[in-house]
């Protein structure tokens, strides 16, 4: 039995999301891999106690992206005839993209080192990317006589803008974490040992505002990826009336005025 890739911790309403094969940079290379961690996405859509999520990855790399030595002996995810291999990358990295974009709670990337190939692709997966000072990021397809089979040249545009990407995908370039702070790719450097500190931080910010409204508002981020504004508009419409019904919108109203009462009251 192969060991499970994905290590999810639960702490209160943040899940952290570890991939955890550091003996091989956490590459991607088997189609349970991807199994797993949609799994574990849909856990998380399931449970609205969840408010946000961390993905990360074990020991010195956040991922290396899919096998090399794979590549060269047409195994895993290469392995078989064009038909079976391209069946196979719509069943499993494709699958996960379409799972990871579509994760209904924000989900912060803590990327403890380097995120390469479809390791850089996972991270502009992502909502928000924070680095370690040792990440380095590329997206190496090119140099390999190949292509992202999981979805980079959609993702990787909307994180840094088209001709950054096109830049970076057509030369494979390797480029650092201060660099791709300077690209916007990640929001924020830190040294290593405060990555997933950091990281706790910025997920609690978000996990003390409403969960539903967090899960809404996520929805027309992604909305907006592809729709109009007048078709932003509609379904803003139709999630703020559901927002406006909750009880949680209660409660949180509630508080809200207490609070500014209190402030405004005069001292004893």
């Amino acid at each position: 039995m192969t060991a499970p890739f994905l290590k999810i911790e639960r702490e209160g309403p943040l899940v952290i999301l570890s991939m955890d094969e550091p003996e091989t940079r956490n590459a991607l290379s088997r189609p349970e891999q991807c199994f797993e961690i949609i799994e574990a996405l849909a856990e998380i859509n399931g449970d609205t106690s969840i408010h946000v999520a961390i993905l990360t990855g074990e020991g010195p790399a956040f991922c290396a992206g899919g096998n090399v030595k794979d590549m060269q002996s047409h195994q895993g995810f290469m392995a078989g005839n064009p038909t079976e291999i391209g069946e196979r990358y719509r069943r499993t990295l494709q699958r996960l993209a379409l799972a990871l974009h579509g994760l209904e709670v924000p989900v912060i990337a803590a990327v403890n080192g380097p995120a390469m190939g479809a390791g850089l692709d996972l991270a502009c997966m992502c909502d928000l990317r924070i680095a370690a000072h040792e990440a380095k990021f590329a997206e190496t397809f090119v140099r390999l006589g190949i292509i992202s089979g999981i979805g980079g040249a959609w993702f990787l545009p909307r994180a840094i803008g088209q001709a950054r990407a096109a830049e970076m995908a057509f030369t494979g370039r390797i480029i650092d974490a201060a660099t791709a702070l300077d690209l916007g790719l990640v929001s924020e450097v830190v040294p290593r040992e405060h990555l997933l500190t950091r990281a706790r931080e910025l997920a609690d910010e978000i996990s003390r505002n409403s969960g539903i409204a967090l899960r809404y508002t996520k929805r027309l981020l992604r909305l907006s990826e592809r729709n109009d504004l007048a078709s932003s508009l509609d379904a803003t419409a139709a999630l703020q009336t559901l927002a406006h019904q909750t009880q949680e919108h209660r409660d949180l109203v509630d508080r809200y005025l207490s609070d500014l009462e209190r402030r405004r009251a005069p001292s004893a």
